[in-house]
């Protein structure tokens, strides 16, 4: 399927994004690295907030596509592990996450916003697939909220460490033994 001209932007702004993070990312250089003029990305989104806005829903859109795919909902410790080697094979999509975490704890908008949202409905979200699975304890002793925090903190930190150390390929085999530790299941 052919992209169209608006992914055909997105593409070039993660990678620019991934590159230069926001401060260092201008609508030109987006422009340049999608073949365009400047007018023909603002046509697209009138702003470098917008873009960048556009840009996250879109990392969240291929994260959310390739985890479709993902066989067994209940098998956490896999879903992660795969989330992570998803990531590595596209570096851009860590390394523009890792932009948005800057922006958002230096209090830097755009990003603050939407990390607020966008952790609170996934932390609500586990909190309430780990209650219906295991009630008001994990196998391991955690509460689910304390279990939904402990696992976006290790995704983030485990993404964090891989950008730093790219040598290091068992990532995702570490998000897995780990979190099947966490839930009481046998690491795979």
């Amino acid at each position: 399927m052919k992209e169209t001209r608006r992914e055909e932007i997105l593409e070039a702004a993660l990678r620019v994004f991934a590159e230069r993070g926001y401060r260092g990312t201008s609508i030109d250089a987006v422009a340049e690295r999608a073949g365009l003029t400047r007018q023909g990305v603002l046509h697209y989104f009138p702003s470098k907030k917008k873009l960048f806005m556009a840009l996250l829903r879109f990392r969240e859109d291929l994260n959310r596509e390739h985890l479709l795919g993902h066989d067994d909902k209940d098998d956490w410790p896999g879903l992660f592990a795969e989330v992570v080697a998803y990531d590595h094979t596209h570096p851009c999509l860590a390394q523009v996450h890792s932009v948005m975490l800057a922006e958002g704890v230096t209090g830097g908008d755009p990003a603050q916003q939407y990390l607020h949202d966008h952790y609170e409905t996934m932390q609500a979200l586990m909190m309430a697939r780990l209650t219906e699975r295991y009630g008001e304890r994990l196998p391991s002793g955690l509460a689910p909220r304390a279990a939904a925090r402990a696992m976006l903190a290790m995704l983030d930190g485990m993404q964090q460490q891989w950008l730093l150390d790219g040598e290091q390929d068992d990532y995702p085999e570490i998000m897995r033994d780990v979190l099947s530790v966490l839930l009481g299941s046998t690491p795979v």
